[in-house]
């Protein structure tokens, strides 16, 4: 496979820097090279300057890592800070919960839509530009989000920060496929999952404790001062990773050409569409789940919180096994696959709890069930990334984009089927999370084929 060309003036640091160049953002001659160190690393010089030179390369590296994961994180704060408060807003905007959960298909939506237009930007115009300019506008419709009178408006303004929020998303995998390839990309994607995992932990923490103090508006007042901060380490950290020779001339004619062209891979496109519907599992459990957990089972916003956090540090846990334990040591396809089958077991056993195959079970069971199917989230979605974007280092934005809205558009058909039978019942989000594991396994196997890319290897 193509290594990445050489890097030039504008790298930044990654997680394991060994040169001072990002502190200027002067980036060294280095190629990125599959499992090994990150482009723009360089050899600390001899003598008595390598240890102050590491000391700092590591330091600025360790805060660029996270604000990539400040970037991976905005999605899911977007999404769960705002989960404990959907039964509150069915009743302050007189909807049902079916209308109400549209507010949620809007956002992922228009995270899926705005990765198409960002990703080819990215590839065209760097990764910066673009950034900082969906970073603004995402702060502008998050505001709006808290002053929506009805639910019409507050659909229409949740479309809008997913559309810009889409530019985070995007352009921190571009980032990564940049700057890494190979086993170090895929341990990359693990410590962004920690990094982003905890997001999803404290989300719901905070979105219930907001709740206590004001309504479900605080939520996003909170969200839209996150995502000021978020622009202004972005405007102040974050240094171009995309050199100019690297980037792909052309308009709207181009871009669908390179996407034609991925898409023909029938390799890429199996990962794609396992790691998508592996995500459209998670999402009907990230929009049943308030109802299933508070309305069908009684619990409290702040239990509901507590267990949802729980689930994320499972996922969180199982992506840190991956990245330190398992990438090297087993091949990718190998984990991705466990993964992908944990994910149908426990898909399973949900749908026969909720269907009452073994009587009415009680909120342990379920929530059990949940934290499994959560937890083998770690190993599906890292190697799925890592395992596309290491066929597409010709054009990252554009298969970064493709990835995404993938993913966004397939969660977001998911999110209004969870509710389709009310909300006295979580039979329908344990059909989903089957039919979508059940969907993700076939992908995987009927397209991306593991044992033939084993014999190739």
């Amino acid at each position: 496979m193509p290594e990445p060309g050489p890097s030039t003036r504008g790298h930044i640091p990654t997680t394991h820097p060994t040169g001072t160049e990002a502190l200027t953002g002067a980036g060294a001659e280095t190629p990125t090279g599959t499992g090994r160190t990150p482009a723009g690393a360089e050899k600390p010089p001899a003598g008595a300057q390598a240890a102050p030179a590491g000391t700092a390369a590591r330091r600025v590296g360790l805060l660029v890592t996270l604000v990539l994961g400040g970037l991976t994180a905005l999605p899911p704060l977007s999404m769960d800070m705002y989960l404990p408060a959907l039964p509150q807003v069915t009743g302050s905007l007189r909807s049902p919960a079916a209308t109400v959960q549209l507010t949620l298909t809007a956002c992922l939506a228009g995270m899926a839509l705005g990765q198409l237009v960002v990703g080819p930007m990215s590839d065209r115009w760097g990764r910066r530009r673009p950034l900082l300019v969906g970073m603004v506008v995402y702060v502008l419709a998050t505001a709006a989000c808290a002053l929506a009178p009805n639910v019409a408006l507050l659909v229409s303004f949740r479309l809008a920060q997913g559309l810009a929020g889409a530019a985070g998303i995007v352009i921190a995998r571009a980032v990564v496929r940049d700057l890494y390839d190979g086993v170090e990309m895929a341990r990359f994607f693990s410590t962004l999952m920690l990094i982003s995992g905890v997001a999803p932990v404290i989300a719901p923490l905070i979105g219930g404790q907001i709740l206590r103090i004001t309504d479900w508006r605080g939520v996003f007042h909170v969200l839209t001062v996150v995502g000021l901060l978020l622009t202004l380490v972005v405007w102040r950290w974050l240094h171009e990773t995309l050199p100019p020779e690297r980037r792909h001339g052309g308009g709207v004619g181009s871009a669908l050409r390179t996407m034609r062209g991925l898409l023909a891979d029938r390799v890429f496109t199996g990962y794609m569409l396992s790691g998508g519907l592996a995500f459209a599992a998670l999402f009907a459990y990230i929009s049943a789940s308030p109802f299933v957990v508070q309305e069908i089972y009684g619990a409290s916003p702040q239990t509901f919180s507590l267990l949802f956090g729980l689930n994320s540090i499972g996922l969180v846990a199982v992506g840190q096994i991956n990245g330190k334990l398992l990438v090297g040591r087993v091949s990718l396809d190998k984990a991705l696959g466990a993964g992908l089958a944990v994910i149908t077991l426990a898909a399973l056993a949900l749908l026969l709890m909720t269907s009452g195959v073994f009587g009415r079970p009680g909120l342990v069971p379920i929530a059990a069930g949940l934290f499994v199917l959560m937890s083998a989230m770690g190993l599906a979605m890292p190697n799925t990334n890592a395992q596309a974007l290491m066929r597409t280092p010709h054009a990252a934005g554009s298969a970064s984009a493709l990835l995404g809205t993938c993913s966004f558009l397939i969660g977001a058909v998911a999110s209004p089927l969870v509710g389709i039978a009310g909300e006295h019942t979580a039979v329908p989000m344990a059909v989903v999370q089957l039919v979508c594991a059940l969907g993700a396994l076939a992908c995987f196997l009927g397209l991306c084929r593991p044992w033939q890319t084993a014999r190739t290897r």
